[in-house]
């Protein structure tokens, strides 16, 4: 009795012993500061597989929309708050490199220049509810300029492009594919049509989206919001209820990337983390979770996202462009749709 009971005294030394010590280990490990937009979303055990083979504690700092998280890197660039950051889009790509938020790198320079690495991308695109349109018995419009007409008065929700990211790729679609002058008279005859205005997409899609019970069948999304709705829906579903409708100057191609920050205090774990994000098991999961396609060649495609379709085109604009006009482009626009 006596040696198992020393048995047992020994044993939970040992296991004390162990635990302790993998505490302060864990106690030990370096924190890597990740700065994301409101929108990121990946797998717990994804990120913790990272973080042990990493050695480091993840500390995810919610920026909110990808432009306000830009602008609290820039106010905060002489004392970073992050390490890393991801969800700067080829919107705000020129912007933050033009700020020097980014810490340079010896990269050859890709889609959202050499700072930063793509990671995803998507479409902001117009998304309608095939049951209201059956309901209404209207076809769908085959351009923008339909929608000025009285069959479409009040048919279409937009995000306000001052406070919501879709929104502003959507403002520049318009300008991409009818050119800026024409684009603002588009806006200018919406209004006139009874164009609703949102602050942001949550509003429009789940208040004002006639899927959700609002009473515009037209709303500003994501071409992957179809298969969201599939991958949601409490009900099995064959075919999403909704669709995309890709108009010319109506789809806005967005690619985010993953960069490190200038002054980052964790700039070798910052790499992994960069690294991390476009490995395989993130690109697979970011398609359900974010609802963005994955850039690396070869991942498999959730079998959810063939209620996705890419289309055939989109609109893009420079970076530089946009750092250069944004100001001025939105001021308009404010001044044509809510003055």
């Amino acid at each position: 009795m006596k040696r198992r009971n020393l048995s047992r005294l020994a044993l939970a030394g040992i296991l004390s012993t162990t635990v302790f010590l993998h505490l302060n280990t864990w106690a030990a490990a370096p924190v890597l500061r990740v700065m994301v937009h409101d929108s990121f979303d990946l797998p717990k055990p994804l990120l913790a597989q990272f973080e042990k083979d990493a050695g480091v504690k993840l500390s995810l700092i919610k920026g909110g929309d990808a432009g306000e998280m830009l602008n609290k890197l820039i106010l905060t660039k002489s004392r970073p708050v992050a390490d890393v950051v991801y969800g700067i889009d080829n919107t705000l790509a020129a912007k933050a490199s033009a700020a020097g938020v980014l810490a340079p790198s010896q990269a050859a320079a890709g889609p959202l220049g050499a700072a930063l690495t793509a990671v995803d991308y998507g479409y902001v695109t117009l998304n309608f509810d095939k049951a209201a349109l059956a309901k209404k018995g209207v076809a769908l419009p085959q351009s923008l300029q339909d929608l000025t007409q009285p069959a479409y008065k009040k048919w279409l929700v937009v995000e306000n492009p001052a406070t919501s990211s879709p929104g502003f790729a959507f403002l520049l679609a318009t300008i991409a594919g009818m050119g800026e002058e024409q684009a603002f008279e588009w806006w200018g005859r919406m209004r006139a049509n009874g164009l609703k205005v949102s602050k942001g997409w949550t509003e429009a899609y789940y208040t004002h989206f006639s899927r959700n019970g609002g009473a515009y069948p037209l709303v500003v999304s994501y071409a992957s919001s179809p298969a969201a709705e599939v991958f949601y829906s409490k009900e099995k579903l064959t075919e999403s209820p909704t669709g995309n409708l890709f108009l010319k100057g109506g789809v806005y191609r967005q690619m985010e990337g993953v960069g490190l920050i200038a002054g980052g205090k964790q700039p070798e774990a910052a790499k992994k983390f960069a690294a991390f994000m476009t490995s395989v098991p993130v690109q697979e999961a970011l398609q359900t979770t974010m609802w963005m396609f994955p850039t690396q060649a070869g991942v498999a495609r959730a079998e959810v996202m063939r209620h996705a379709p890419e289309p055939a085109s989109f609109e893009s604009l420079p970076s530089e462009q946009i750092a250069e006009k944004s100001a001025q482009w939105i001021a308009r626009w404010t001044k044509v749709v809510l003055k």
